[in-house]
């Protein structure tokens, strides 16, 4: 039976490249953000539509999927409105990006696709927008499963914790979990790249380029060891913020990554030292833009921009830090092969 799936919110194509590795086609992949469109078609054999998924509408979805036989509906709905920083804001959760899920729970139904995917920051589930998805699920007729797994646990080179959910109108569904576990290690990750100076880019490699250092920066990342905090500075290095009580348990900022144990979560400021634990373990200097891809699992030879655009940090940043890591779009892929098999025969 031919199967396929269409990518809602498909960023730079971390899930569709591991759904296609996997060898589950996508026709398409629907995102807002003009910035991926490079990335997405180049590195994958699907169409990039750039829609606001609140104008889309099911009779399109219907006729990008033709006469496909199994259709997979996946996404990953920006996790910002979800995130323990955001959720100082928050108003009521119904409004902007909060409503991204009801607009994907219109969409299932009007599709009616065999097997929807989704994957989003843990505390989504706290919110009554997920409560609300997964019910409208649940009256479409699927089998609903959701877990918080972590990243690490599928081959991904990095501690990330992510709500990944599973639905299908045949039948129980869930993530397959690897019979083995050994976490994938910065160094088996990144080890083998060339050595880099802050704000130096590779002359092979256009993404492997790190930002520059103050040079008050330069001197505190000197100061810092691998796994440590900014505690472990002289005081006079110490940023104000951080000698105020309020900002004492702010530890997680301004730290070396360790060589033998996963990245910590990659963000969309993976590429500041000042922004995390984004320091790289011995070089003085934030993590590349190449390294926190691949620390997402994205293959070396990812391509984010043509070879004579321009590399825009935050831009890239972005893009790299929101992906669904490869590895664990795999990971989900497999899920559905084993799902469709039990119930195809």
């Amino acid at each position: 039976m031919r199967i396929a799936a269409v990518d809602l919110f498909c960023g730079a194509g971390g899930l569709t490249h591991g759904l296609e590795q996997e060898g589950i086609p996508v026709i398409a992949g629907i995102d807002f953000d003009p910035a991926c469109r490079y990335a997405y078609e180049t590195n994958n054999k699907a169409r990039f539509l750039e829609r606001d998924i609140s104008t889309v509408t099911a009779d399109e979805l219907n006729r990008l999927f033709g006469d496909v036989e199994l259709k997979i509906l996946a996404g990953c709905a920006p996790c910002q409105p979800f995130s323990t920083y955001a959720q100082r804001y928050e108003q009521d959760g119904n409004d902007g990006k909060w409503g991204l899920l009801y607009e994907f729970a219109r969409l299932a139904e009007g599709v009616s696709p065999d097997v929807i995917t989704m994957e989003n920051v843990p505390t989504v589930a706290k919110h009554g927008v997920f409560t609300d998805f997964v019910d409208a699920l649940e009256r479409l007729g699927y089998n609903v499963w959701f877990g918080v797994i972590d990243s690490a646990r599928f081959d991904v080179p990095q501690t990330r914790r992510r709500m990944v959910l599973l639905a299908s109108k045949h039948g129980p569904i869930e993530l397959v979990q690897p019979e083995k576990f050994k976490p994938k290690t910065v160094r088996q990750a990144i080890g083998r790249l060339r050595a880099l100076a802050a704000g130096e880019t590779a002359t092979n490699d256009r993404l492997h380029a790190s930002s520059a250092l103050s040079e008050k920066n330069l001197r505190r990342i000197r100061a810092s060891r691998p796994g440590g905090t900014w505690r472990d500075w002289p005081r006079h290095l110490v940023a104000d913020c951080h000698k105020a009580a309020t900002g004492r348990t702010y530890s997680g900022v301004y730290g070396r990554m360790e060589w033998d144990k996963p990245a910590p979560t990659m963000t969309t400021q993976c590429y500041g030292f000042g922004s995390g634990r984004f320091g790289h373990p011995e070089q003085d200097r934030a993590i590349s833009l190449r390294e926190a891809a691949i620390l997402q699992s994205f293959p070396r030879e990812y391509a984010f921009v043509p070879k004579d655009g321009e590399v825009q940090f935050k831009v890239l940043g972005r893009l790299i830090g929101n992906a669904v890591p490869v590895n664990l779009g795999r990971a989900i892929a497999r899920s559905i092969h084993s799902h469709l098999a039990s119930i195809v025969g």
